[in-house]
């Protein structure tokens, strides 16, 4: 059981509380929220892929690229610090998972500077499309069991409160901060997602 701070014995003692009779927001938990953005970005994933000419494409790509810069931002700031704090022998799960979102910034980067008639332009949407849905997959079967086992009902409850409220002030635009490297990452992570998507990542950065 991970140790609890003051101000999270504070919130839950106020979750516990008698209701004064004024409305509530349905509460949601962390997990719940962060399946929830997934759920919406495949969504737009799979409108991108059934879609054709560009100013469609393009504005699918305006979504997502929000709603994960949103989701990124959120998960880091919020999930990923207490995980380490809290949950045994997770921080390299951590930071795969952190360097896992920067290969998906750059790429979001690549084609928010990419025209979408551009024949690379659907070449590098597949391939964040695979990058992002490999980094899905991992979390879910991994990263959130671990957090759920872990982690209180009331915790839980509490870190969805934190992202709720970090939504409303989060970028929607990719920030990418320190690069360096950015390009070696990607390889190395499109390499864990498979080899075809290594061999895509290749040809868009003229690397051999």
């Amino acid at each position: 059981m991970p140790p609890t701070s003051t101000s999270k014995s504070s919130r839950r003692s106020r979750d516990g509380a008698k209701s004064n009779g004024s409305a509530r927001p349905r509460r949601q938990d962390a997990i719940a929220i962060l399946k929830e953005d997934h759920r919406e970005v495949e969504k737009l994933f799979k409108q991108f892929e059934k879609t054709s000419g560009p100013s469609a494409r393009r504005r699918i790509v305006e979504s997502f690229t929000e709603a994960l810069a949103q989701h990124t931002t959120i998960e880091e700031q919020i999930v990923y610090p207490w995980a380490r704090e809290y949950i045994e022998d997770e921080d390299d799960t951590v930071l795969e998972a952190v360097e896992e979102h920067r290969v998906a910034k750059w790429l979001l980067t690549e084609l928010a500077t990419t025209p979408p008639d551009d024949e690379r332009y659907e070449a590098r949407a597949t391939v964040l499309i695979e990058v992002v849905r490999h980094h899905v997959e991992e979390e879910e079967s991994e990263f959130f069991p671990d957090l759920r086992d872990v982690a209180t009902r009331a915790e839980l409850l509490d870190l969805g409160d934190d992202l709720r409220a970090a939504k409303r002030t989060a970028s929607k635009t990719p920030d990418l901060g320190a690069v360096g490297g950015v390009i070696s990452s990607a390889l190395g992570h499109a390499h864990d997602a498979g080899k075809d998507v290594l061999d895509k990542v290749g040809v868009l950065t003229g690397v051999e």
